[in-house]
């Protein structure tokens, strides 16, 4: 039953197979981020590689909203730059 409504709520889901569980993985990684976890520790939990497989990681960490997490996070993490 449950995946007929996914098939019902996305027609054509079936076009893009992984595209929901590296959506979630996305969501994971820059919320964890966001919490002050490496990159490195984030990418090790299982969750991660339980989800998608080593061969999908690198599509999720090229995607833009997960670049742009991570460059945020990065450069707050070394404070605003003095002033000339």
């Amino acid at each position: 039953m449950g995946s007929m409504m996914n098939r019902l709520k996305s027609p054509l889901g079936f076009l893009f197979p992984g595209s929901h569980k590296e959506d979630l993985v996305a969501e994971h990684i820059i919320r964890e981020h966001h919490r002050g976890r490496s990159l490195n520790d984030i990418l090790d939990d299982a969750y991660v590689k339980n989800t998608i497989g080593d061969d999908k990681i690198n599509r999720v960490l090229s995607r833009e909203d997960v670049i742009h997490a991570i460059g945020e996070d990065t450069i707050a993490a070394f404070g605003t730059p003095p002033a000339d």
